[in-house]
């Protein structure tokens, strides 16, 4: 009976390895529970079943911290563990911070348009045997990020006089990974710094189409995952962003593997080779009635002016409330001449100042004789360098990953407010898995949370305050009119007070509506003629009338009438000189120094 005891437990003992095998790989304590329960079914051992039960706990509850190569949740202090450069462009300063609404600490870049530089050392040199790794950290951008890097350097292990004060952006790395955008740059960076067997150079290897950052201002936690078979994942907040081969040349810029044969740098195209492949026919004759010297285009003989054309009127008037500075000294400032506005009369008209015919395209225009193309009997094609085998390639079964001696954040920013934390060095895909869920999930979801709570109370601020940007952006639009340009002062004016006032915002549009229809009923219906002086010469500026009312010949006679007063007033102004003038430019050549 003894014997079948010792039988029996031994058969269970194996059933549980097994169980506990299968717990361990789903890193679930309810696995562990399993396990105990189908123990204590089997047997009369409960102690056992306990023990095997406590076993099991601490494997998947602390058991995979074993796997850990680095784990920094700069809970505590960092300064000792972390070494900052004391090199002279590093002047960034790196401090303990809270993120931004909770209590979880991490390491902050607390100033903008710095360079910044810390190391930290780790306890043993990873190696990645067997291709497995998985390096994982959290950042947040709490003031966005418009230029800068956030991204994590692997270093190298170097000689033992290697001191970390003096790390900068020379320290040779094996990996570069994590976030970086500026200008058109939005990607999160995975860069392999791989030694060419062949020439011992070390070429950086970027992983093309990178996945872009996030665009919010919540903590987001990004992992590489290097698997056997030359695989790597870029995850971001655990979710698959990327997958690429390391030994692919679609995935990586430059190919890992050198193409086996390369362009010749030393081949030339022959002196008499053609390549092309039309040529102009060298028997063809230019036809008789080919005229190269007709224009393009001619008069249009045909066109007739417009009705209601204002041939004495000029585009431009002088402004008839416009009024002389009482400042201006005609001695020093020379002669006072009103601004100029468009004539009101020119809006309603087709047209102002002297009519001339339109041109049109001429239909006897062809243009400078060519003589076709044909096809060239000594075409030999696109010339193109022979093909050599390459020197420098070489066979890869693997990447030859440099191991890592220490981990480094190097880089220039804009911004300050960006947070690392929880940064990670595994073999473990599941060591990983549970610090995004125990770390950057509750976490994220609290910013989430507040994010939505936010976003609900300025909903309505946001709507209203869009609102106002378009009113204020028409009104500045409106002001423009050169209808407009007398009141234009005034229209301004009101949109800078609504501005400083955005509950006024209705008034301010009301108002601007009421100047704009004032300019257009005086503009349709006229208004009293404005009594302006200047300087004895300007006069009294004509009220606006319909040029629809006028017939053609009145416009005639009023014209002929005004280029006779024009003559006369040019003879009047003819003595003066140009020194009269003189003192007019001095004054505005004073002003503009």
């Amino acid at each position: 009976m003894e014997w079948k005891k010792i039988h029996r437990l031994l058969q269970l003992v194996v059933v549980t390895a097994v169980l506990i095998d299968h717990a361990a790989a789903s890193d679930d304590v309810a696995s562990a529970l399993i396990v105990s329960s189908s123990i204590s079914s089997h047997c009369f051992f409960p102690q056992l079943s306990l023990l095997l039960f406590i076993m099991q706990c601490y494997y998947t509850e602390i058991g995979h911290g074993f796997d850990k190569v680095l784990y920094e949740p700069f809970d505590d202090s960092f300064e000792g563990s972390w070494i900052a450069s004391e090199r002279d462009d590093y002047k960034g300063v790196w401090k303990l911070s809270k993120s931004e609404g909770h209590d979880d600490y991490g390491l902050l870049v607390s100033e903008k348009a710095r360079k910044y530089a810390i190391v930290k050392e780790l306890g043993e040199i990873f190696s990645f045997k067997d291709g497995k790794a998985v390096l994982q950290f959290e950042v947040r951008l709490q003031n966005d990020l418009e230029c800068g890097g956030a991204y994590l350097k692997y270093l190298r292990p170097l000689q033992d006089s290697w001191d970390p004060r003096n790390f900068d952006n020379n320290h040779p790395y094996s990996i570069m990974f994590g976030p970086d955008k500026c200008g058109p740059t939005n990607k999160v960076h995975f860069i392999l710094n791989h030694r060419n067997p062949k020439t011992g150079k070390y070429v950086e290897h970027h992983l093309k189409f990178p996945p872009p950052l996030p665009s919010d201002k919540l903590t987001h936690v990004y992992t590489a995952v290097l698997r056997p078979g030359n695989q790597l994942s870029i995850l971001i907040d655990g979710g698959e962003k990327k997958k690429a081969n390391f030994l692919s040349g679609e995935d990586f810029e430059p190919a890992l593997v050198p193409p086996k044969m390369i362009t010749d740098p030393n081949d030339k195209k022959p002196d008499d080779w053609d390549e092309r492949e039309k040529v102009p026919d060298s028997t063809a004759v230019k036809p008789e009635d080919w005229d190269e010297d007709a224009p393009m285009e001619i008069i249009d003989e045909a066109a007739e002016k417009p009705l209601g054309w204002l041939d004495y009127e000029t585009e431009e008037i002088d402004d008839p409330q416009a009024v002389k500075p009482e400042d201006w000294d005609d001695e020093e400032d020379g002669e006072w001449e009103p601004p100029k506005m468009q004539n009101p009369k020119c809006v309603l008209a087709p047209g102002c100042g002297e009519w001339k015919k339109p041109m049109k395209r001429n239909p006897a225009y062809k243009g400078k004789w060519k003589a076709p193309l044909i096809d060239n009997p000594n075409y030999k094609g696109v010339w193109k360098p022979r093909q050599i085998p390459n020197p420098d390639y070489y066979v890869l079964d693997k990447p030859d990953f440099e191991p890592i001696a220490a981990v480094g954040i190097e880089i220039w920013t804009m911004q300050d407010g960006i947070l690392f934390d929880n940064i990670l060095i595994t073999r473990d895909e599941k060591v990983a898995e549970t610090y995004r869920e125990r770390t950057w999930k509750p976490k994220y979801q609290a910013e989430k949370e507040k994010q939505k709570a936010q976003e609900a109370g300025s909903g309505l601020a946001g709507i209203i305050s869009s609102f106002q940007k378009k009113i204020f952006n028409l009104l500045y639009k409106l002001a423009e009119i050169p209808l407009l340009d007398a009141y234009k002062p005034k229209i301004i004016d009101l949109i800078e007070k609504g501005k400083k006032q955005p509950d006024i915002t209705i008034g301010v549009l009301a108002s601007v509506v009421v100047v704009t229809l004032t300019a257009f009923f005086r503009l349709l219906f006229g208004d009293k003629k404005p009594k302006v002086v200047n300087n004895g010469k300007n006069k009294i500026a004509d009220a606006v009338s319909s040029n629809n009312q006028q017939s053609r010949g009145t416009n005639e006679k009023k014209a002929q009438s005004s280029n006779n007063q024009r003559d006369k007033e040019a003879k009047e102004k003819e003595p003066e000189n140009e020194d009269a003038i003189a003192p007019r430019r001095r004054r505005s050549a004073r002003r503009e120094t």
